[in-house]
């Protein structure tokens, strides 16, 4: 049962009977803002603090700057006693004891890693490297660079069969699956799946299948894998990003994290999945984890820089935390803490809460939503646009102001976001009607926001 335990943890999947969660159990998510990894105990639903691998944005534009840049990604050890964190701006990989949260060391590889994990066996830690083509091979004793296996363009994640044989790996650049053998650190196979962009991928309690979303299309791929073949894909929504599965009333069922509605959709898992619950949330749902007895699945908001429970009994939202900012992957572990309001090496929640507008279309086209965080003297303004112009400039404002505060351009499928930095937060949370105006360049207005 222990070796059952352990291959379920390396495969991100939690399948073994347990206790209600414990508190020493812990969850964690990857601020990709404030470059911390927030710590949370399930059993009281509390933020115990941050590990800070960084500074907040914008402190991180110094050439002096030594910390990590852009935290996303998280993996860890099957015995749960090493936690890593993964940041593509930094190209690091930082090794974390979980007992006590401190770094153990760190390792840089190529441009812009974005996930790793432990092999089954626990004797090796892969890192995709989204930036180029290939995984990192690391051995944990030593932090060192052992070997690099080569893939398609921009593999996006990397999660590994629990009979310690295959590994399975998506991509962000190439619409492929890699079917890699552990053993000789070659692939075997390639999938064609739905669209290029694929960030997350992970197993079904049983093994029989990998499900991974596909964000730019928001889809959901089902990979048998016996077969290494395509066996299903679900429609599921703009902004698709992470899932997770739990057990409930003997059914397996898949929770996925739609971001650009808000919501987590819940989906059965049978040969022809069926929508069986949509659960609204906080500001773009991104990463999810199921706790070890199924009664919770965690949800980060990486717009609402925080969290969210859902009980799996009754699809009900029951708690809400703040955490870092942009929280990216999230993962839970059990029986790390040596207690249940053990705070050895965190530092207090270095952020405030964020301020999330949503943006409404004046016309037939257009989609987005804007979130504005505090950044001491200025804040920082994130816009997000979606199914506009291609190829065409559009312009942001605030109420009061003749010159705009931000210019972007679309990409060809209509889509541009990015941050400007302005004393604006006071003006954005204000009551005053239609304080962001979004335009098309020489245009007329055609987001404006919800009040």
């Amino acid at each position: 049962m222990k070796q059952l335990a352990l291959a379920a943890a390396a495969a991100l999947c939690c399948t073994c009977a347990a206790a209600a969660p414990s508190p020493l159990d812990r969850f964690y998510t990857a601020d990709q803002n404030t470059n911390t990894i927030s710590v949370f105990n399930p059993a009281s639903n509390m933020l115990l603090g941050q590990i800070k691998l960084g500074n907040a944005r914008p402190d991180v534009l110094s050439p002096l700057y030594r910390g990590e840049i852009n935290v996303h990604g998280l993996g860890f050890s099957p015995d749960h006693k090493t936690l890593i964190a993964i940041a593509n701006g930094s190209n690091s990989v930082t090794f974390i004891d979980t007992a006590t949260n401190k770094v153990k060391g760190k390792t840089y590889v190529g441009r812009s890693p974005h996930e790793g994990f432990f092999t089954a066996d626990g004797k090796e830690v892969w890192v995709v490297v989204r930036g180029e083509d290939y995984i990192s091979v690391i051995d944990p004793v030593t932090l060192k660079e052992t070997r690099r296996i080569q893939t398609d363009l921009g593999p996006g994640m990397v999660q590994f069969h629990p009979d310690g044989k295959l590994a399975f790996v998506v991509s962000s650049f190439t619409p492929t699956v890699d079917i890699i053998d552990v053993a000789s650190h070659a692939v075997i196979k390639r999938i064609s799946v739905a669209s290029p962009f694929s960030p997350f991928l992970q197993f079904t309690p049983d093994y029989s299948e990998i499900w991974m979303t596909h964000k730019d299309v928001g889809k959901v791929t089902r990979i048998s894998t016996t077969t290494l073949e395509v066996t299903g894909v679900i429609d599921t929504g703009f902004i698709t990003n992470h899932l997770a599965f739990a057990k409930v009333g003997g059914e397996v069922r898949a929770y996925v994290t739609v971001g650009g509605e808000n919501a987590v959709k819940v989906y059965s898992t049978g040969k022809e999945a069926r929508l069986l619950a949509t659960i609204a949330t906080g500001a773009l749902p991104h990463g999810a984890w199921t706790s070890d007895d199924n009664t919770r699945v965690y949800v980060g908001l990486e717009n609402g820089d925080g969290v969210q429970v859902i009980d799996t009994a009754t699809n009900q939202i029951i708690a809400t935390m703040g955490g870092g900012q942009a929280p990216q992957a999230l993962v839970y572990l059990s029986n790390v803490a040596a207690s249940a309001d053990d705070r050895a090496n965190l530092v207090p929640r270095v952020n405030q809460d964020a301020h999330n507008i949503q943006l409404k279309p004046t016309g037939d086209a257009g989609k987005g939503f804007i979130v504005v965080r505090n950044l001491g003297v200025v804040d920082a303004i994130e816009a997000f646009l979606y199914k506009l112009k291609p190829d065409a400039q559009y312009d942001v404002y605030i109420s009061g102001q003749a010159a705009p505060i931000g210019s972007f351009r679309t990409n060809a499928m209509g889509m541009a976001n990015g941050t400007m930095i302005g004393p604006v937060r006071s003006a954005a949370a204000s009551d005053t009607p239609s304080t962001i105006t979004v335009k098309e360049a020489g245009g007329a207005a055609v987001l404006v926001s919800v009040r």
